[in-house]
């Protein structure tokens, strides 16, 4: 092989690695938006709002306080807000999901974000706006493809799911789901809400040192949600 040929092909790996090193690195981004999403305020450190937002509808009387800030609260785990899981329950809201935004740009999200709607303008700082926005766009799920909606049961390899979680998540869970113990346990979250759980498995979870695997194929966290589906309920 010539060394021009040579030369063109140490190019176009460089390339690769490179696209594949910004990919992985959107990835981070992605999955701190995911716990943005879920809980703002506990992820940057900032004091834990006390009113019940302006734009939380007077319908619902169930929640307030803290848990009306959350951008999950008003769209859903699953972001389909009104038409999806959060279509009845204390969540119920009548307030549209964010399917739509899927593949939009991210100045379109941050814009929302910061209208006199949502009010976060000067609340969060501008990597906080493009991680979250990432999210949004770039870090949605399918979940009806993965979760069937009347069952709840998850479409995964629950034998596969056992080993990717007795070695990445029982050194804190334990096998057993039941750890720590001022949590409930996951057997229990996983078959009650989903929804939530495989964001949290794909995401992490806000403030805490539990690893993200939204960098690896969406299945693994699917089969550690079949997976936690058959732990202990209690």
């Amino acid at each position: 092989m010539s060394m021009k040929k040579v030369g063109f092909w140490i190019a176009v790996a460089s390339m690769v690695s490179f696209a594949q090193a910004g990919f992985a690195e959107e990835d981070s981004s992605i999955a701190r938006g995911g716990k943005l999403y879920d809980k703002w305020f506990k992820v940057i450190g900032a004091e834990k709002p006390k009113d019940t937002h302006p734009a939380w509808p007077a319908s619902n009387t169930k929640k307030k306080g803290n848990a009306t800030h959350r951008c999950k609260s008003c769209h859903g785990w699953d972001l389909m807000g009104k038409d999806g899981a959060y279509a009845k329950g204390s969540y119920k809201t009548g307030i549209k999901g964010l399917k739509n935004m899927e593949g939009a740009s991210n100045g379109k999200v941050i814009a929302a974000m910061n209208d006199s709607t949502h009010g976060y303008s000067g609340k969060m700082s501008s990597q906080d706006f493009t991680d979250l926005a990432n999210f949004v766009t770039k870090g949605q799920i399918n979940m009806e493809t993965f979760i069937d909606r009347k069952t709840k049961k998850v479409k995964g390899d629950a034998k596969q799911g056992e080993r990717y979680y007795n070695t990445v998540c029982a050194g804190c869970h334990d096998k057993n789901g039941l750890m720590p113990k001022d949590m409930p346990a996951l057997g229990m979250l996983a078959n009650k809400n989903p929804w939530e759980i495989i964001q949290k498995i794909q995401n992490g979870q806000p403030d805490e040192k539990m690893p993200a695997m939204r960098a690896f194929d969406i299945q693994v966290s699917v089969d550690i949600l079949a997976h936690l589906q058959t732990l202990p309920k209690e």
